[in-house]
């Protein structure tokens, strides 16, 4: 992941360049500003008047809604890039390693090499064209949907690289993850489309309407990647939202089908499948699909899914901190940076090679027919003896002579645990998602066989048997750890959509809210700990219990070293703001006496004030009535006889004389008749407690807010500092004061500068890095 370069507070490093006095860099800088800096961008949180400035952003209801429709239809037909390519790729692996079934060691060879060669030239090509690409996507989206801008992270060559790098990944045959990188690349079409279309224009200049494109999107990430619309727009929710807007929900339904319904069309018309049908479709019995007292068993698997969801979150985390903290391995990994992948993949396929260990865990299967295998409605084995099954087909994976399924089923668990968790460190694009719902599928199977064999004639219930289906503890299993680790309950909704059923609706939902319930107490979420890695601006939820989050107030916490203009100052005063702060927008006040808050003035219309002043054409005007007055002058010398001075009209004197007339016009009182003012700027009073703060920033997405006392200005509290005091409350010990105050180092360390912000971490995979990118709100 790219190296951010968070500014800290609520600020940007601005585009505006700043103004010199000089002549040259003047002209240069105004024409810059022209270009960069449009005068219609007024806000406190980034709003925009449509009403004003160009035509582009004059629309009205009909035609908006109108390309919205378009868009999201749009965006539904392109995302879904690579269906076919993997499943190619796989498929031309099995092929050479079914070929070279005379020789052992090139079987070996054959196996290590073609996964090797893939993720090798996806993470080298991914660094190459664009860093941002790695990595899964949702953590990244979720930080945008807040309001934060990661530069570079929506653009052209970014999607190529994602593209072109998830199929590479997807094809070596690791056990990497889809559906976070479907989610990037969904967002990068609707990013795309609506910058190149002219049609959708309005729609990308406008923030708030561009969040929401970035929303549905979202959706139509998750939708595509399973076929499960309902699911999709339910989980797109739940990972990158905190509050979502409601109007919004028609949106990610509407790209989320069609998404859906273009992936099953394309797998009919690509013959590998007959008519449009679910994924992984079950034939589970529908008159008896389970009996009640099976429900206890569905409990366990939710609460051990908790604490194995909990324990994969922990050790991915753990992974990524180990490898930064070796500052010899971390040296010599960045000087070779495909070093790392290739080793990572020659240990997972040396142990996955199927005449080797692979063959105690199904090395040879992929994660779909693994898939296939453990939804099976089949019972494997009765007390232990797999011989009683027949195993066909990719089932043939399962059946070892000299082990049976509950050995193959706990060392396929084992290993593909801690590998899942080794492999999403790999500089590639990849999610986690796929490779923890298989583990789950393989762990609910576990449990399955194990109530077959402790209950092999079933469950008696009113002298009628039923037999224990292990295919839906498989289902239950799955949905279980996936939504322990990514803290979701739509999980369930995606497990059905994907099987087709919803005959164990019961028992997924139970095991998923329990699995929830363990997990949220131990671990963040997989997304929230990646945020977390990087240092992403993100703000932290509050946790439960934390009664002293109401003892904090937002003046212990606030920036009390606020940068602000007078409504009586001189445009010399705006120019050194501009050049003393990266603000986005400052205060406007009274006087630096009252410090009675008026309002907020955007960085760009501080840049338009300027401009005006300093323009080419006044200056230019300023010229010609000079060069016009020295001529006259001359004339009248002439007639009278009088030696006269004849005025040097080279480049230097008319440089000073254009520096003398700006200094001039910096010194004179500023107009703000014409500047666009934001009369109400968010403000919070002085006792705001840190709980109610946390809600508003949630809630309205701000990012920063003024503090006043009676009207007066006092300090400033932005998305950082709310963000640091809620990570120091989650972590209290008994040491807190009475009256919540923050110990000095944290009040300290909200005090910054907001030209030396903290900076945060990279995390494209364990040890890669990349300079030339930034992060900007």
């Amino acid at each position: 992941m790219a190296l951010w370069e968070w500014q800290g507070k609520d600020t940007v490093k601005s585009t505006f360049p700043p103004y010199s006095s000089n002549l040259l860099s003047s002209s240069v800088l105004l024409c810059r500003a022209t270009k960069e800096g449009p005068a219609d961008q007024l806000g406190l949180n980034g709003r925009r008047r449509i009403d004003g400035g160009g035509a582009s952003q004059r629309w009205d209801l009909p035609v908006l809604q109108t390309t919205q429709n378009f868009w999201i239809i749009s965006c539904a037909l392109t995302s879904k890039p690579d269906f076919f390519p993997p499943s190619l790729s796989l498929a031309a692996q099995k092929w050479m390693y079914g070929g070279l079934d005379t020789n052992v060691f090139l079987q070996y060879m054959a196996w290590i090499t073609y996964p090797i060669v893939l993720i090798t030239f996806s993470a080298g090509f991914t660094q190459i064209l664009a860093p941002q690409a790695v990595g899964s996507g949702i953590p990244e989206m979720k930080t945008i949907l807040r309001g934060v801008v990661l530069k570079e992270y929506l653009t052209l060559k970014t999607f190529v690289a994602k593209v072109i790098g998830l199929t590479c990944a997807l094809g070596s045959g690791m056990p990497l993850g889809k559906e976070g990188p479907f989610v990037h690349i969904a967002s990068m079409c609707a990013a795309l489309l609506s910058k190149f279309l002219s049609v959708f224009g309005g729609i990308y200049e406008n923030e708030s309407r561009n969040i929401e494109m970035l929303a549905a999107a979202c959706a139509v990430g998750v939708g595509c990647c399973f076929a499960a619309p309902i699911g999709g727009v339910l989980f797109s929710i739940e990972v990158t939202s905190t509050f979502f807007a409601v109007r919004n929900y028609w949106r990610g339904f509407f790209a989320a089908t069609f998404s859906a319904f273009i992936f099953r069309v394309l797998a009919v018309w690509n013959k590998d499948e007959e008519t449009i049908t679910a994924l992984f479709k079950t034939r589970f019995r529908l008159d008896f699909p389970f009996d009640l007292q099976e429900l206890p068993a569905f409990a366990v698997i939710g609460i051990a899914s908790g604490f194995g969801g909990a324990l994969f979150v922990y050790f991915n985390r753990k992974i990524v901190q180990f490898m930064r903290k070796q500052k010899t391995i971390n040296r010599f990994l960045m000087k070779k940076r495909l070093l790392f992948p290739a080793l990572v993949t020659f240990l997972i396929a040396t142990l996955t090679f199927p005449p080797g260990f692979g063959q105690f865990m199904a090395g040879q299967l992929t994660q779909k027919e693994t898939l296939v295998t453990l939804f099976d409605n089949r019972t494997w084995a009765k007390q232990g003896l797999a011989e009683e099954f027949e195993f066909g087909g990719v089932s043939e994976a399962w059946k070892h002579p000299r082990a049976n399924v509950f050995v193959t089923l706990v060392v396929f668990i084992l290993m593909k645990f801690w590998m899942s968790a080794l492999a999403t460190t790999i500089p590639v694009p990849c999610g986690a998602f796929m490779p923890v719902f298989v583990i789950g599928a393989a762990f609910g199977r576990l449990m399955g066989e194990s109530m077959a064999a402790w209950f092999p004639d079933g469950i008696h219930t009113d002298s009628n048997i039923y037999r224990i289906v292990p295919g839906g503890y498989a289902v239950v299993g799955a949905a279980a750890l996936s939504g322990a680790v990514t803290h979701t309950v739509s999980t369930a909704v995606i497990v059905f959509e994907l099987t087709g059923q919803i005959s164990h609706i019961l028992p997924v939902m139970i095991a998923v809210i329990l699995a929830n319930a363990v997990a949220q107490s131990l671990q963040p979420s997989l997304y929230d700990s990646i945020i977390r890695i990087k240092k992403l601006p993100y703000l932290p939820e509050l946790g439960w219990g934390h009664q002293e989050k109401y003892n904090v107030r937002v003046e212990d916490i606030m920036v009390r070293d606020v940068r602000y203009i007078t409504l009586n100052c001189r445009y010399r005063d705006l120019q050194d703001a501009l050049h003393s702060t990266k603000m986005k927008s400052l205060a406007l006040v009274e006087s630096a006496e009252s410090m009675i808050l008026l309002g907020s003035v955007d960085r760009t219309q501080i840049g338009s004030l300027l401009h005006d002043q300093l323009s080419y054409v006044r200056r230019r005007q300023f010229m010609q009535e000079k060069t016009r007055l020295e001529h006259r002058d001359a004339e009248k010398s002439q007639e009278n006889k009088e030696p006269h001075h004849v005025p040097d009209t080279g480049v230097r004197f008319q440089v000073t004389g254009v520096m003398e007339w700006e200094e001039r016009q910096l010194d004179q009182l500023v107009n703000f008749n014409n500047c666009k003012i934001d009369p109400a700027p968010f403000q919070l009073v002085e006792r705001t407690s840190l709980h109610k703060t946390h809600t508003i920033f949630s809630l309205l997405g701000v990012d920063h807010a003024y503090v006043t006392s009676i009207g007066r200005l006092i300090g400033m509290v932005s998305l950082k500092e709310v963000s640091r005091a809620c990570v120091w409350c989650a972590g209290m010990g008994p040491g807190l004061s009475e009256s919540g105050v923050l110990p000095s180092d944290i009040v300290e360390a909200g005090s910054h500068d907001e030209e030396h912000p903290e900076e945060p971490v990279p995390d494209s995979g364990v040890w890669l890095q990349a300079n030339g990118s930034s992060l900007r709100r």
